[in-house]
Formats: structure tokens, C-alpha cells, sequence
């Protein structure tokens, strides 16, 4: 089953923003909006910002929008190593819960 909450990894491109990655975040809105609040990076969005990542929320036929925040590769690649943690801790959790 695929997650309601995913966090998309885009770069600006000469024409657009091109998704790169994707992580599957689960089912649990307040889980996955402190997980995307706790990242580092810059929720005032600029036409300079080259990263960002995207909360999506899939919920109906079309998956929405729902916070984006700009970042620096530096901050990308602590954010990379902290979804990380977080979809192992809840991934190796629910194993011991059902």
C-alpha cells in the first residue's frame, strides 16, 4: 500500500523544478508534519532556492501540496540522513506492533 504522506525531493532545472527523490512517510498526519516541520531549511521560498522538499498528502484521487521548504545541499543531505531515521524507527516500530 502506498503512504499517504510522501516527501518529494526537487531541483530547479532552466525550465522547472524536476523531482529527484521521494519518501514514503506513512499514514500519520501529525507524524509526518513534525517530521517535515523538524527539517532543516527555509519555509520562505525565493526564485533563487534551487532544492526543496514538498509534503504531499494523498488523500483522494490527486495528491496535494501541502508545505514546501527551500534548502541548501548541506542542510539536504542532514535532511536526507534524519527522514532516514525516522521511516527506519517507524518502519522497525510497526513490526513489533502488529
Amino acid at each position: 500500500m502506498k503512504d499517504r504522506f510522501t516527501l518529494l525531493l526537487s531541483l530547479k532545472t532552466p525550465n522547472c523544478f524536476e523531482v529527484f527523490g521521494e519518501f514514503g512517510i506513512g499514514d500519520d498526519r501529525p507524524n509526518a508534519v513534525a517530521l517535515f516541520d523538524s527539517l532543516q531549511g527555509n519555509n520562505v521560498l525565493n526564485e533563487l532556492d534551487v532544492l526543496h522538499i514538498d509534503l504531499i498528502e494523498a488523500d483522494g484521487p490527486l495528491p496535494a501540496k501541502v508545505q514546501t521548504k527551500s534548502c541548501r545541499l548541506d542542510e539536504l543531505a542532514a535532511n536526507c540522513k534524519l527522514i532516514t531515521r525516522e521511516v527506519f524507527r517507524q518502519k522497525n516500530l510497526n513490526v513489533h506492533e502488529e
